[in-house]
């Protein structure tokens, strides 16, 4: 597949890197040489300097014969004006990342197809989304639903007293045929279990179950239910207006900003919310403000590093739920590691949606959840895929990928070795990062 990404900055690059793993045929255009060196030194990628809504440099990369062109550069009109000039070139699809949230009604849905944009990206709206299923599943690192719940997959930390430490997952499935570990984070490496792993204290562990099981599995791993009601926000950004707009109305929202033109904007952003004036890196002016009160605590300054510290400071404060912006993809193993909760990165939100289009899943009905280094697809299984022919203990699946559940005529199961899937199933696929080509080549 030939993909073009237009812009080399923090999403583009991330997403080179990613999809240069993958197989395919990259090309990224830019106007910064600089950024582009980087990625031509470290990546399987080829770069093109020139601008993204030039005529030439379009059909000098061959545009015309790209299968995905996707717009990311810092400059939402841009993006829009590449992808439309990219589809009158004849890119098969064009994807551009945007900033305003106006642009992302249905009604609009239309107008943009007919400029050739078939598809916007807002990884801010994205992460707001992120944030509001963190809170309302407060036991969670991770929340990923099939089929309208039909099938769960729930990434937790484990501690000493959880149930599953100590447990092999041969010991896990023969007890309960009600749920299927998936994969295991540990440190810095993700594992694809099998059946001697063994679950250790202060893994996060992601395990794929239905709805009527998912009480017993929050038991098993030692969690506690967290009931949000009051919310303290460090940082007016742009992340933070759109999770305001999407919070239920009972949650009572504290923003503190320290710039002053931007707390004169937020009351009309987030009209529901107070707004304070102040550096929330001050421990008195959190304490003066009820930081002690609060149940969630969110920190979504532009410093990975300042939110990181500041989520642990609201630990200190007995904050029950905390939820830092760390965009530093390489600074997440830390965070997770130093227990502040909910780790947010725009740049993987962003690449979830790009891969999701990537593998032509439903963009209405299904998801696509990236990790630092590894993914999770819900995948519709097609008529005379490879995937039909055996059961799933016969299919030779690669060790760096696994199918936790699947959702057939609406009602969700775990996927076991004797398991035929049909066409029409919606599929859950955990895989390490650098193979997606593999489900590619199982489900077509």
């Amino acid at each position: 597949m030939k993909i073009i990404i237009a812009g080399a900055g923090e999403v583009g690059s991330h997403l080179a890197k990613l999809l240069s793993r993958e197989e395919q045929d990259i090309i990224v255009v830019d106007e910064d040489a600089a950024k582009l060196a980087v990625l031509d030194a470290n990546y399987n990628l080829m770069t093109v300097q020139g601008s993204p809504t030039s005529f030439k440099i379009l059909k000098d990369v061959g545009v015309k014969y790209s299968d995905l062109f996707i717009a990311v550069t810092p400059y939402e009109d841009r993006n829009i004006t590449a992808c439309s000039i990219a589809s009158y070139m004849g890119a098969r699809r064009a994807v551009a990342r945007i900033d305003n949230f106006e642009l992302m009604q249905p009604e609009y849905k239309e107008y943009f197809a007919n400029m050739g944009v078939k598809n916007v990206i807002y990884p801010e709206y994205l992460a707001a989304q992120e944030i509001v299923t963190a809170l309302k599943r407060g036991w969670a690192r991770h929340w990923f639903e099939l089929g309208n719940g039909e099938i769960i997959l729930v990434g937790v930390k484990v501690r000493d007293h959880a149930e599953i430490v100590g447990k092999s997952m041969r010991e896990l499935t023969s007890q309960r045929h009600t749920l299927h570990v998936s994969a295991i984070r540990r440190g810095h490496q993700t594992i694809i279990p099998r059946g001697d792993d063994i679950i250790h204290s202060n893994d996060i562990v992601y395990i794929t179950t239905t709805p009527e099981h998912i009480e017993e599995i929050r038991e098993m791993c030692g969690k506690k239910q967290i009931d949000i009601s009051r919310i303290m926000i460090m940082g007016g950004s742009r992340i933070a207006a759109r999770f305001a707009a999407l919070a239920p109305k009972e949650w009572k929202i504290k923003i503190i900003e320290r710039d002053l033109d931007r707390c004169r904007k937020l009351p009309e952003l987030c009209p529901e919310c107070e707004i304070i004036h102040g550096d929330g890196r001050d421990t008195d002016l959190l304490e003066d403000e009820g930081i002690q009160d609060c149940d969630a605590f969110l920190a979504l300054t532009g410093s990975a590093e300042t939110n990181i510290l500041a989520c642990l400071t609201a630990k200190e404060f007995s904050v029950a739920k905390t939820v830092a912006e760390v965009e530093n993809v390489q600074l997440i193993y830390q965070a997770e590691n130093l227990n502040i909760g909910v780790i947010i990165n725009k740049k993987l939100l962003a690449s979830g949606k790009i891969f999701q289009i990537l593998l032509d899943a439903d963009a209405e009905s299904s998801r696509f959840l990236a990790l630092p280094d590894a993914e999770v697809a819900e995948i519709v299984v097609k008529e005379g895929s490879k995937i039909t022919k055996h059961p799933v203990k016969d299919l030779n699946l690669s060790r760096d990928l696994t199918l936790g559940g699947l959702v057939r005529d609406g009602h969700g199961m775990i996927v076991t070795g004797s398991t035929v899937f049909k066409p029409g199933d919606r599929v859950e696929v955990f895989c390490l990062s650098g193979h997606i080509h593999k489900i590619e080549k199982l489900f077509s």
